[in-house]
């Protein structure tokens, strides 16, 4: 599943695309008639978490990536795009396997981005507010949970609790303050750190934790699991991340 740092290329991909006027539209949607997109200028171009929002005075579209999302920019795939938008310089937005549809203006007002972790208005002290309000709530699930950390996956979680040391099951309420910190700062920090490496073809190579056999700090087993309401797969150790209840 692509996750927050996936969107945030596509989004640095298309920066050039805002201001231009779409002159091309094609597409197998059921939602929308992609004749209605050319002649549109488009006036922005927003990430929150795993959607992609293109905006228009007259549409706006959503374009969400589900599990096996992909999208090419100035280039295709060996298959048709769900969407493809072309524009006035010759450029080309492609998405393929994503469910796409159009939103109100209402709808796209009520977006949060204070809680895009890699957004500019990303809001840690918010993100914070949020989790002492769930005091019940699992770091699994608080993590994956995209009114609080929009566009962390199930990657990033496991990886950020390895690195400040704190097991899944742990509960919100029970966090130390510094933990609590911690989580939050991580899950943009690492977010980054993720951008960094995918961009360098080198992102598995630094998992720690997902998908991982051994702790690299204890040279014992991972325990692996679906846990929380999400029932996502969790990786961790035993040993170094402490389970705070």
């Amino acid at each position: 599943m692509p996750e927050g740092p996936t969107l945030y290329m596509l989004k640095e991909q298309t920066t050039r695309f805002v201001g231009q006027t779409i002159v091309r539209a094609s597409g197998n949607l059921k939602t929308l008639d992609p004749a209605r997109l050319v002649g549109q200028r488009i006036t922005g171009l927003h990430t929150w978490g795993k959607h992609f929002l293109i905006e228009t005075p007259d549409v706006i579209l959503r374009v969400h990536f589900l599990l096996f999302g992909t999208y090419r920019v100035d280039e295709d795939r060996d298959k048709p795009p769900r969407l493809s938008i072309g524009v006035e310089d010759g450029g080309a937005m492609n998405f393929y396997a994503c469910a796409i549809r159009e939103i109100d203006r209402a709808t796209f007002d009520a977006y949060d981005f204070s809680a895009d972790v890699m957004g500019a208005t990303w809001d840690p002290v918010k993100a914070r507010k949020k989790l002492r309000a769930a005091p019940d709530m699992l770091a699994c699930d608080a993590l994956l949970d995209q009114e609080i950390f929009s566009g962390v996956g199930n990657i990033i979680k496991n990886e950020v609790l390895f690195r400040i040391r704190v097991h899944p099951l742990s509960t919100m309420g029970a966090l130390p303050a510094p933990k609590l910190r911690a989580l939050v700062d991580e899950a943009r920090q690492y977010s980054f750190d993720f951008l960094g490496w995918k961009k360098a073809f080198t992102l598995k190579e630094h998992w720690l934790a997902h998908a991982k056999k051994i702790c690299p700090r204890c040279d014992i087993p991972y325990s692996k699991a679906k846990l929380g309401t999400s029932d996502r797969r969790s990786f961790y150790c035993e040993r170094c991340q402490k389970r705070y209840t």
